[in-house]
């Protein structure tokens, strides 16, 4: 691949990092999104040059449709139109749904959800008149069969599947691919600050015996963002350990 824009949303984070490290060793020139005000944008920038890196920052709020148009707006201008995005951005706000606040709902399907359509709006009709283009989206083993506490984010995670197949369709006659991928448990710094115990709980459900690793996630990503993925569109792949088959 030969110096493709990528655009990752949540790029800052334990898989997005990941995933930009894996876009970048593909050639791609990789844009990590961000919060705006983000406070560890500088430090992580910094620690990914000293590792090889160059990679751009741009911050976006990616529940924020305009927000979103004029972050894209800031990338075609100076780095050059997306060719790849990932839909990577994402939250938890768990309880169980009897005690669960509108907010709480509001949050997760907003970040988690609403995000995928603000950004994905904006960039899919200009690989559409370039005729190339990947578009993936994360989703999650629990968009897949459910979690007890999260109502909010295995809804949204299962609303991105159907999102993904419906724009699949639509964008399959025109260079451009839409794959979502889920994950199961990923050894990312959040899980990995659970309790121990807990974490042991939930070592124990996957058949494998381990949490995933987020450069496992990042190649995946990868594969999908190549050429050798053009004849793959709408799928789901899945990638948790064995935790659930179907």
């Amino acid at each position: 691949m030969s110096k493709r824009v990528a655009l990752v949303t949540g790029g800052m984070g334990g898989i997005g990092t990941a995933i930009c490290k894996a876009l970048a060793e593909e050639s791609c020139i990789v844009v990590a999104n961000c919060l705006p005000g983000f406070p560890q944008k500088e430090e992580w920038l910094a620690r990914t040059k000293s590792e090889g890196f160059a990679f751009h920052a741009v911050e976006g709020d990616v529940t924020d449709y305009d927000a979103c148009a004029k972050m894209v707006r800031e990338i075609e201008s100076g780095i050059g139109p997306v060719d790849i995005l990932v839909n990577n951005a994402g939250i938890t706000r768990d309880n169980m749904f009897r005690k669960m606040v509108k907010s709480e709902w509001d949050a997760v399907l907003t970040t988690n959800l609403d995000s995928v359509f603000n950004v994905t709006h904006h960039v899919l009709s200009g690989m559409a008149e370039r005729g190339w283009g990947r578009v993936i989206n994360m989703s999650s083993v629990n968009g897949i069969k459910g979690q007890f506490g999260q109502a909010n984010y295995s809804a949204a995670k299962a609303g991105i599947l159907g999102f993904t197949k419906a724009i699949a369709q639509e964008m399959a006659k025109k260079g451009v691919t839409v794959n979502a991928i889920a994950p199961g448990y990923i050894g990312t710094d959040l899980v990995m600050a659970i309790k121990p115990e807990v974490r042991e709980q939930i070592v124990a459900t996957i058949p494998m015996g381990r949490l995933g690793r987020p450069e496992e996630i990042a190649h995946l990503v990868r594969y999908l963002a190549s050429e050798l993925a053009g004849f793959m569109t709408g799928a789901t792949l899945n990638i948790n350990g064995g935790l659930h088959m179907y």
